[in-house]
């Protein structure tokens, strides 16, 4: 049973609540849903620049609904394990109506929009006149789970589409950038065409890109595109390292795509970024996966890896990982072994004995 620590509201008062509550009223503040059954974005929400869509308290974010679905989907199971049935059927009703929503009004025809104005004006619509694709709400409705199975793929397709820019190395976080439409979204309008959350690439949201199509399968195009953002690759020659500008070993937070500046990298040493980096390539591409002390692995790679290996140390026990594709697959796990004894489950319980095992994995 997970064990709920005590918590202090420090603004003032001596309110003790369990962090089990604290989490539960969290969840009901973000519970607040605009006429289109999505939750009202407020003053912005993931992106911040977005201060000018929602103040009113009608504007609604198509993102959030998918991000809170998560949120409603993952807790669900500790609500399972806490027996609280009041909230388990109170939020998996919710989840379920949200679902409803965001895959009618959040659907624009070809991808998910992105927001609804207070004043109804839609951004991330074809009927915009800028901001017309945005892609994080077609990220999210993969990793979430809550897009509906032929929405999903048609929108990531989309994003293919419009938004992965092979020639100058950037996945754009929309497109077009805000500029001449005479609506008013917040600050981002500020900043100038393709300069950070404004058309240019937020890698937060080109990672969440690589990551819904590691999800789906796409092996071969979530390479292609990890190598597009990976900053080593951008400076590979001495003309990609002067139009790069950055350090080429850490995260850039972005990478321009004003036509002055097409390619430049900006706020690097970006953590936020770096660690969903490291979770794209450790998790979802070499798909090592640790669940409740279980080892297993889901890969999602290109057809043209052969082999590769992890070396994963939990406490003082090394487990060595070999991991062959000889059939040159994207995913999929055929046989797994652990020195040299076939392992059917193709999961094995991590132990803390000092030892070092093999394990020989057959896609």
């Amino acid at each position: 049973m997970t064990k709920w620590k005590y918590i202090i509201c420090f603004f003032g008062s001596d309110q003790k609540e369990s962090l089990y509550n604290h989490c539960i009223k969290a969840i009901n503040r973000a519970c607040n849903f605009g006429k289109n059954g999505l939750p009202k974005i407020g003053s912005g929400d993931w992106n911040d620049g977005f201060s000018n869509v929602g103040p009113k308290g009608e504007g609604e974010s198509v993102w959030l609904g998918f991000f809170l679905y998560d949120v409603l989907n993952k807790f669900s199971k500790i609500f399972e394990e806490k027996k609280d049935v009041e909230n388990l059927e109170k939020f998996n009703k919710i989840k379920d109506n949200l679902r409803k929503s965001l895959n009618t009004n959040g659907w624009d025809g070809r991808w998910y929009k992105r927001a609804i104005m207070d004043d109804g004006t839609v951004l991330g619509s074809m009927e915009s006149k800028e901001c017309k694709i945005d892609g994080i709400s077609q990220s999210w409705s993969v990793i979430s789970g809550a897009g509906d199975n032929d929405k999903k793929y048609i929108s990531i397709k989309e994003v293919e589409n419009n938004l992965i820019d092979r020639e100058n190395k950037i996945i754009k976080l929309f497109t077009p950038a805000f500029s001449l439409w005479e609506i008013n979204p917040g600050y981002i309008k500020a900043y100038p065409d393709g300069i950070r959350e404004n058309g240019g690439q937020y890698t937060h949201g080109a990672i969440w890109t690589i990551i819904a199509n590691c999800i789906l399968g796409f092996g071969d195009k979530a390479y292609q595109y990890l190598k597009l953002i990976n900053p080593i690759e951008k400076s590979k020659t001495k003309d990609g390292a002067k139009k790069y500008k950055v350090e080429p070993y850490v995260i850039s937070a972005d990478v321009y795509n004003n036509p002055s500046v097409r390619g430049t990298g900006g706020w690097s040493w970006y953590t936020g970024s770096s660690s969903w980096f490291y979770d794209l390539v450790v998790e979802y591409i070499l798909g090592l996966k640790i669940d409740n002390r279980y080892l297993y692995l889901e890969p999602c790679i290109s057809s043209s890896w052969k082999e590769y290996e992890i070396h994963y140390k939990y406490k003082t026990t090394m487990y060595n990982i070999v991991v062959k594709n000889l059939d040159g697959k994207n995913t999929g796990v055929k046989e797994f072994f652990l020195n040299d004894k076939e392992i059917p489950e193709k999961k094995i319980f991590l132990t803390d004995d000092g030892k070092i095992y093999n394990i020989e994995i057959i896609m």
